[in-house]
């Protein structure tokens, strides 16, 4: 069975991929954060979320000397030029909690009409070996558009804001197999598994 680490101390993506992971019936054993004794803090400085996937990657990779999967995920308005992007995280400050960054990202919309409430999730996906170094690397993109009020209690961050093309319901409103199906962090890891399935 392969052993590969989540770099990531948020608990809410790493659900997510451990059941994606069973949902796919892949035979993985995954390692987190609380296996390791802890990760040590990486400064996410990229431009992109290719680049901040990689540097988290490589970082907890040398830390753990065992192969890492790695995400940088956000969300990107088109009214806002595509903020918050990579900033999603710390839209409202580096601090920020989700409803600090969802009550800010309404107010930035303010006024703006359902049409132009265009959106989409992005989630660059690396694969990192110690030795190696990046093995494997995709992008998973969602679009849809951001709600005027929050809905569902299911997801985290702007989950309860996003509401999928296709879809009457947030993100936070479907069930977690249904999400999985048609989030970015979902396609992306469709990718992976692909890889993984002839590595």
């Amino acid at each position: 069975m392969l052993k590969i680490v989540i770099a990531s101390r948020n608990d809410g993506k790493i659900s997510e991929i451990k059941d994606y992971s069973k949902q796919a019936n892949k035979k993985i054993e995954w390692v987190t954060y609380k296996d390791a004794g802890g990760f040590p803090t990486v400064e996410e400085d990229g431009d992109t979320f290719f680049e901040n996937a990689g540097l988290k990657a490589k970082a907890i990779a040398d830390y753990t000397r065992m192969m890492v999967v790695a995400d940088d995920s956000g969300l990107e308005v088109d009214a806002l030029g595509g903020r918050p992007g990579i900033y999603s995280s710390r839209f409202a400050g580096i601090k920020a909690t989700d409803e600090e960054n969802r009550r800010k990202l309404l107010e930035c919309l303010e006024g703006v009409s359902k049409e132009d409430r265009g959106a989409q999730f992005v989630c660059s996906l690396v694969l990192w070996d110690p030795n190696k170094g990046l093995i494997f690397d995709t992008r998973g993109i969602c679009r849809g558009k951001i709600g005027l009020t929050e809905k569902g209690e299911g997801g985290f961050g702007y989950d309860c804001l996003f509401i999928p093309e296709g879809y009457h319901k947030t993100m936070a409103e479907l069930a977690a197999d249904q999400k999985n199906r048609i989030s970015h962090r979902g396609r992306a890891l469709a990718s992976f598994y692909r890889f993984i399935e002839n590595f």
